[in-house]
């Protein structure tokens, strides 16, 4: 049980006993849906990660530092590919990306979406086909598409019509016909946070569909007769757990389909309805899983299109957060414990403990940034002790430098200690920084008992390296 769904933990909670102290919590139980599946508590009641012990972990490659369960990661690929049957499914690359996941998804016969030359050229160099590739990113530079284009990525989806012009003069001057996608904003106003909500009307991604922008596009694309239209594009945000939303949003960009069809005469093949499917980062979270979604996705879109009187066309969708998320963990060790009062009821209510650890905003600025909840664990052992409301908190001078906001761990936590926090695959490590000059932490992939690195951890070396002064 979490502090989450025990009750509320903010406000005056001193003048009364809140629901969470009457309930009984287990500080070493692991809840499957928020660790990767090769995760267990060993004999010790360490944690270990498909037979490794994080202890063993933690004195080879140090603290913090993100653990990738390969087989887990794996695991979550097929699946997709096997919900979506013939549709084309899409690691969103932006969730996470390094040389190592190229090549693990390419075996498990995904494509991949990369948003900037730099995640291009990470794909190009772990050898990923180019035409398994696609190309997103609302501002891509000149140089960006001229890339594109000479690498043969498989598709690019446009997302101005300054980019239309961009890619249509790069087409004629190479003599190619790049395969484009137009970028529909559909007006869905996704349940998520507003940061990574991506198909309303008042933001920067896409061409507005109530608008006529996205229309627009489309015949220009048309017309010229340079770039080779395949299909429209949608996506309506991350984190997202209500389906109407994908179902709002197919069902507008069909009816674009259509408005296409009767006004050039052209049926366009193919439909990708993105990605931004929701993990489970706490015990409150409950997401759809593949073959649900799979099952959801395709019932509108086939129904749609008869009542268009449209060809199915080829589908494509986006997952990231879905497949690397859920597969990684970080391990941080304590380095301080302090606690707080947080009323004047006295007893346990009235105090919370905040456990410092060796990381923070800087490898996972999502607390911060999208007042995200997590969840934590003592991974080091097993614990007799009382369990007390704490909050896991980061070594940068930030207030706001929180890592869990609330967390039942045993009143026992020391320095010393190793923490493990689940659900920090996707966009974790690709938002870390160097904030305070902080080294980003390595990620280690673990697979039948074996740990290898995949990314290393930064050294002061690394930091001082582009400091020309």
């Amino acid at each position: 049980m979490r502090a989450h769904e025990a009750g509320a933990l903010h406000g005056d909670i001193g003048n009364r006993e809140p629901a969470w102290l009457r309930t009984p919590v287990d500080v070493n139980a692991l809840v499957p849906q928020l660790w990767p599946r090769h995760v267990a508590r060993g004999p010790a009641g360490a944690l270990t990660v498909a037979g490794l012990d994080v202890r063993d972990l933690a004195a080879e490659v140090g603290t913090p530092a993100y653990v990738l369960d390969e087989d887990d990661l794996r695991g979550r690929c097929r699946e997709f590919r096997a919900a979506f049957g013939d549709a084309d499914v899409y690691y969103a690359g932006k969730a996470f990306l390094c040389r190592a996941v190229v090549r693990m998804i390419a075996e498990e016969g995904l494509f991949l979406d990369v948003c900037t030359g730099g995640e291009l050229a990470t794909a190009l160099s772990a050898g990923m086909p180019p035409e398994r590739i696609g190309f997103h990113g609302n501002n891509k530079s000149v140089s960006e598409l001229t890339r594109a284009v000479d690498a043969g990525v498989g598709r690019i989806i446009v997302d101005s019509f300054t980019e239309i012009d961009r890619l249509t003069a790069l087409a004629r001057e190479r003599g190619v016909r790049p395969r484009v996608l137009v970028r529909v904003t559909v007006g869905v106003e996704a349940h998520t946070h507003e940061f990574i909500a991506t198909a309303h009307e008042d933001q920067k991604f896409g061409f507005s569909l109530a608008g006529g922008a996205a229309a627009a596009a489309a015949f220009k694309i048309l017309d010229e007769d340079v770039l080779e239209l395949r299909g429209l594009h949608s996506h309506i945000g991350s984190q997202i757990f209500d389906a109407s939303g994908f179902e709002v949003s197919a069902r507008r960009v069909l009816a674009l389909q259509a408005q296409i069809r009767d006004a050039r005469g052209v049926e366009l093949p193919e439909l990708d309805l993105g990605g931004g499917f929701g993990i489970a980062y706490t015990t409150q979270d409950d997401p759809a899983s593949p073959h649900d979604l799979a099952k959801r996705l395709r019932k509108i879109v086939d129904g749609e299109c008869a009542a268009e009187n449209l060809a199915v066309p080829h589908l494509s969708v986006e997952p990231g957060r879905a497949i690397v998320g859920p597969a990684v963990f970080t391990l941080y060790e304590v380095g301080t414990v302090k606690s707080v009062p947080l009323g004047t009821g006295g007893g346990a209510a009235d105090g919370r403990a905040y456990v410092s650890v060796d990381g923070g905003m800087s490898d996972n600025i999502r607390t911060a940034l999208y007042d995200a909840s997590y969840s934590a664990t003592v991974a080091n052992r097993a614990s007799t002790a009382e369990p007390m409301l704490a909050r896991v908190v980061g070594k940068h001078c930030e207030s706001g430098d929180i890592v869990v906001k609330d967390e039942f761990l045993p009143a026992d936590v020391q320095p010393g200690d190793l923490v493990a926090v689940p659900g920090t695959g996707a966009y974790c490590r690709s938002m870390a920084s160097n904030y305070n000059h902080v080294p980003r932490p390595p990620v280690v992939a673990v697979r039948d008992g074996r740990a290898r690195l995949i990314v290393r951890r930064e050294t002061e070396d690394d930091l001082l390296a582009l400091d020309v002064g």
